[in-house]
């Protein structure tokens, strides 16, 4: 067994599991997906610490608790559409690969995107397709989706985004208070987002995910 092939073991087996992570498909998916290789060249060794992985100036790959426990609340199927915001370098959208039909990952960082493609391409992933382009904005040609991931911190969900999950769909995405956050959950009924509480988890802001400020003179 290689060196990063155990690694990924012991992730798993003192980050995920647990953390009461107990569905097969999210375990093997996160015990295949080499990790390594989702993260800059020279923070390959910090790829399996449990914490977030600095990929560019404030953007991570989140850390592998994080990304299991919110897996595991949306509990993707196999014939389902993700829609994956801020995929980075393509971790999350190798992950969710495993676990969905198709992935449409957003980044907007375009050297970023480019690598994610790369990477997914290089191993294989062919069902995870990446879009170059705001994060805030989606990628609403390919939606609505089953299930949208957001792989960073917000304060507020744009309406964009809302408009593309399709009525009955989950969404998950770590809400930021200051430095403290939290991971909810929500679900689409009647055209409205009703969000509930999951874990506690903390991640960098996303650019176009800032509540607006109002000024007080």
């Amino acid at each position: 067994m290689s060196e990063f092939a155990s690694r990924r073991m012991m992730m798993v087996d003192t980050q995920v599991r647990p953390s009461d992570v107990t569905k097969f498909p999210i375990i093997d998916a996160m015990l295949q997906v080499p990790r390594e290789v989702y993260v800059p060249r020279d923070r390959q060794e910090a790829a399996y610490v449990g914490e977030n992985v600095e990929i560019a100036p404030g953007r991570v790959v989140l850390e592998p608790r994080t990304l299991a426990k919110m897996l595991d609340a949306l509990d993707i199927q196999p014939h389902e559409i993700v829609l994956d915001l801020g995929c980075g370098l393509g971790y999350s959208a190798a992950v969710i690969a495993r676990l969905a039909d198709t992935v449409v990952a957003v980044e907007e960082d375009t050297e970023l995107a480019a690598e994610a493609q790369r990477a997914l391409s290089e191993e294989g992933v062919d069902n995870a397709v990446v879009v170059a382009g705001p994060l805030a904005a989606g990628a609403a040609k390919h939606g609505p989706y089953d299930v949208i991931t957001v792989e960073g911190g917000i304060e507020t969900l744009p309406q964009a985004l809302a408009d593309q999950l399709k009525e009955g769909g989950r969404i998950a995405a770590v809400f930021m208070d200051g430095a403290l956050g939290t991971v909810k959950a929500g679900i689409k009924q009647g055209g409205r987002i009703d969000w509930r509480f999951a874990f506690n988890a903390a991640a960098p802001l996303l650019p176009g995910f800032a509540r607006a400020r109002s000024f007080v003179l």
